[in-house]
């Protein structure tokens, strides 16, 4: 049994009980929107022994069944409402609950993509930096700061050719620092705490990695953060390539140091045919990549959370369209 644990409204769980049910698998969605309420868990440590179920309208499900969880984090908290209690009390109560889930997927004894505490390095850039160099992957000049000073030096080392975006697990958007930026506006900087990078030029690709197994995409945008390139009225292509093995495997090292069963893994090649790696995704939303390029990621997952290794996985088949 695959357990499914998110929100129905997140694609990436529309796409993977798609791609499951796709593939025959039996599974249990677990939506945590309605979590406690029509869904719910009871676990205990008994002598050493994780035991007890997860429950939903439809079915109850004892944990040893369980071969694989997918598992996407979710700020949205909804439940039942709590009449008596403060909107600050009823957040923590909302709260208490997902520690309970979260807890209990960090100790489940079967595959979990990906557990709360593998996905922490999330939250320092600087911490994947020195991961990334540790296992052979190069890293941009990088300057973290509150300091305006050092800011507009860094900027005439690099020859004013910087990037800033944020430190944190908070996505940002990517922005190149301009000459404009380094008068009143540089003061915030005092109170926030900002990553500085040497710009590399070159071709951004997009590395998904499933438990040893590789998909790499190479993305061509005219903007500087692809991500927004449709909403900032720039163009995107993409297309599956081909990366040399050792850059192949320093991304499956990088993954499995931080106990990640899926990442997606940002590099940008030179003109020289260097790698730079800029961060590491514990929770990718690669439904993007996959619909773009065909690459059957989402099966590779599904294969993994049934308990089958890569050469016993069947033909790809399409990605599915939502239901």
């Amino acid at each position: 049994m695959i357990l499914v644990c998110g929100i129905v409204a997140d694609a990436m769980i529309e796409l993977m009980c798609a791609r499951l049910g796709n593939l025959g698998y039996e599974y249990m969605l677990f939506d945590q929107l309605h979590y406690p309420g029509r869904y719910n868990l009871s676990w205990e440590v008994r002598e050493n022994r994780l035991q007890g179920y997860l429950a939903s309208p439809e079915r109850k499900v004892d944990i040893a069944e369980l071969t694989g969880v997918y598992a996407r984090y979710v700020n949205y908290r909804g439940g039942p409402v709590r009449p008596g209690f403060s909107e600050l009390e009823r957040q923590m109560i909302d709260a208490e609950y997902q520690l309970s889930l979260m807890q209990l997927l960090d100790l489940l004894p079967c595959t979990v993509v990906n557990r709360a505490k593998a996905s922490t390095s999330n939250d320092s850039k600087i911490y994947q930096s020195f991961l990334a160099e540790s296992v052979g992957l190069r890293t941009p000049r990088t300057l973290v700061t509150t300091d305006p000073d050092k800011v507009r030096a860094f900027y005439e080392l690099c020859g004013k050719r910087v990037i800033y975006k944020s430190l944190s697990s908070v996505r940002s958007i990517v922005c190149r620092l301009s000459d404009t930026d380094l008068g009143e506006r540089l003061g915030r900087l005092r109170n926030c705490p900002t990553q500085f990078q040497e710009v590399v030029d070159g071709e951004d690709i997009r590395v998904h990695t499933v438990n040893g197994q590789v998909f790499a995409t190479a993305i061509v945008s005219d903007v500087n953060d692809y991500r927004y390139a449709g909403r900032d009225g720039g163009s995107l292509s993409m297309r599956t390539i081909d990366i040399p093995v050792h850059i192949a495997e320093a991304c499956g090292r990088m993954a499995q140091s931080l106990g990640l069963a899926l990442s997606g893994i940002d590099l940008r090649r030179t003109r020289d045919n260097e790698y730079y790696c800029f961060e590491v995704n514990p929770s990718p939303g690669f439904i993007f990549y996959e619909r773009m390029t065909g690459q059957p990621i989402s099966e590779a997952v599904a294969h993994l959370l049934r308990g089958r290794g890569p050469l016993e996985t069947e033909t790809s088949c399409p990605t599915p369209e939502p239901v």
